[in-house]
């Protein structure tokens, strides 16, 4: 028997006798081995590839992952698949876990934190899928495979030629051992295939139900070391799953029609499988596919533009199934608790990203609304309004925490964003608008007097606690003292003396968040001028 050892990269040749082979095949080889789970424990994995930043798409998985175990009380695991070379996308990796913990669901083992089963990347795990491919050679589930890219290329063609699907046609499986170990001689570059047998068993998807596909009556037998020495997908997951102990995998649908054949490798290894669950496809609101293309589905890209974690977890799951109800501004605890794997329906989920500003919304008004995640806004705010204004600023009192916090107080449920705070709309908040006696004028001949009569107004204010709709009815009572002045035209010339500004929130609302000491400056500044 012909068995393989791995050096960087290269495949070499290790000659065994029969003999050995046979006392594999009725020892190591028909055991669990230190895969084997413990009864009852909970363990999931998200397995990204790092050719790419994460996406929504990703984050959702990764989303239905944690949630699924944190449930359970098990161990959420971030392994990374890097087993394709020639597509990682440098920092990819370290991004991921990265979002992750941005998101609010970072793993309890990875390749930042560790744990007692890694490594944590596949590149740094090859050793072991060696090992599991001299097992299967060993029990005649694998083989060598001579045929050249060219003949595979040409059986291809011949295949779309003749409107058939393409596949492989299993020629290398029937090779003797001498013809093996006379191409191996010879230097021949080969890759080692996984034997499909006829008549896989049908298996139960927690979500999909009984399935029944037989994976050799359709494709011919998959590559599972390639020639480079890095496994596939199909190899890497099922021995990582058994070695890491998972206990349930959560994947997308696209490897749907793959676990047939992962559960014939189960088979062939004596290992016990874990359950399967695949997620219905996540697609835009028109139905199509969701895309790496689409650059503005990166999580890096959502969180630069202050898309909050939470508003991302709510939509991805309120587009989807798999909870007692679906309804807007649910938290990441409510999500856990409400999670019900039996709920997943194979309906796929439709998401509609017109309508993340009010999930983004919702869930900013809920951290204004918390004294503690509050704090962290008004550093996040303090920091971007001396980025944006600096030397404008009117004083050091407009970074003062506490007016900071009022800001956010009073624009709570109006803002979809934190960044909208810092937009020319809201300049006014920030530094003083110069407003000239003309600009006055234009709107009432009484502007100078109306400043005057607010500002004794508010001088004996008091730091009165009234709703912007109480002042309203005081500020109304004020216009009885103009006489050629409606109301209408006394709140426009408030509001430019104010915010420099004809529109913006209304007069009042401007008055509470500025507070009455610097209501009193600008309208003073308003009459000098």
């Amino acid at each position: 028997m012909v068995l393989l050892t791995l050096r960087p990269r290269l495949l070499r040749l290790q000659y065994v006798p029969f003999g050995l082979a046979e006392g594999w095949r009725s020892g190591l080889c028909g055991r669990a081995g230190s895969g084997e789970r413990p009864e009852g424990r909970v363990r999931l994995r998200f397995g990204p590839s790092p050719t790419g930043f994460l996406h929504l798409g990703g984050l959702r998985t990764a989303l239905y992952n944690y949630i699924f175990a944190k449930k359970h009380g098990g161990t959420f695991i971030l392994r990374i698949e890097d087993t394709d070379q020639s597509r990682l996308v440098p920092g990819a990796a370290e991004s991921i876990e990265d979002v992750l913990e941005w998101a609010g669901i970072p793993p309890d083992e990875s390749p930042k934190r560790g744990g007692s089963y890694g490594p944590y990347k596949q590149s740094e795990r090859l050793d072991l899928y060696l090992k599991a491919t001299e097992t299967l050679l060993m029990k005649n589930a694998a083989y060598y495979c001579f045929c050249s890219p060219q003949r595979l290329e040409m059986l291809k063609k011949e295949a779309l030629r003749m409107r058939q699907t393409p596949k492989y046609d299993n020629r290398c499986r029937h090779l003797t051992q001498t013809q093996i170990e006379e191409r191996l001689a010879q230097g021949c570059p080969y890759v080692i295939r996984f034997r499909l047998e006829e008549g896989a068993a049908p298996f139960e998807d927690l979500v999909y139900g009984l399935n029944r596909l037989d994976p050799a009556s359709v494709e011919g037998d998959p590559v599972i070391l390639k020639a480079d020495g890095f496994p596939t997908y199909h190899l890497a997951n099922v021995v990582d799953d058994h070695h890491m102990k998972i206990s349930h995998v959560l994947r997308g649908t696209e490897w749907l029609t793959s676990t047939a054949k992962h559960l014939l490798m189960y088979k062939a290894f004596r290992w016990d499988p874990p359950a399967f669950a695949h997620l219905p496809l996540l697609l835009n609101k028109d139905g199509s596919k969701l895309s790496k293309r689409q650059g503005d589905l990166f999580i890096q890209n959502f969180s630069q533009n202050g898309v909050l974690p939470e508003a991302l977890l709510d939509i991805v799951t309120n587009c989807g199934s798999g909870f007692s109800g679906n309804r807007l501004g649910r938290m990441l605890e409510e999500l856990i608790s409400e999670f019900d794997v039996t709920k997943i329906t194979t309906h796929s989920a439709l998401l509609d990203l017109d309508k993340l500003p009010e999930f983004n919304r919702m869930h900013l008004l809920q951290r204004i609304e918390c004294a503690n995640s509050r704090q962290q806004l008004v550093t996040e705010l303090q920091t971007m309004v001396e980025k944006e204004f600096g030397d404008k600023l009117m004083d050091s009192e407009s970074l003062c925490t506490d007016y900071v916090e009022r800001v956010l107080l009073h624009r709570k449920g109006h803002i979809t964003h934190l960044q909208e705070l810092v937009s020319p709309n809201y300049s006014y908040l920030w530094f003083r608008p110069v407003v000239s006696h003309e600009q006055m004028l234009n709107l009432s001949t009484e502007g100078e007097k109306i400043c005057r009569v607010v500002m004794r107004f508010f001088q004996t204010w008091s730091n009165r606690s009234v709703s912007p709709a109480e002042l309203n009815n005081e500020l109304r009572a004020l216009q009885t003292q103009f006489t050629s002045t409606k109301y209408n035209d006394m709140m426009k010339v408030l509001r430019l003396a104010l915010s420099g500004k004809q529109q913006g929130p209304s007069v009042a609302e401007m008055m509470l968040a500025l507070g009455p000491k610097e209501v009193c400056k600008r309208l003073q500044q308003a009459v000098i001028h």
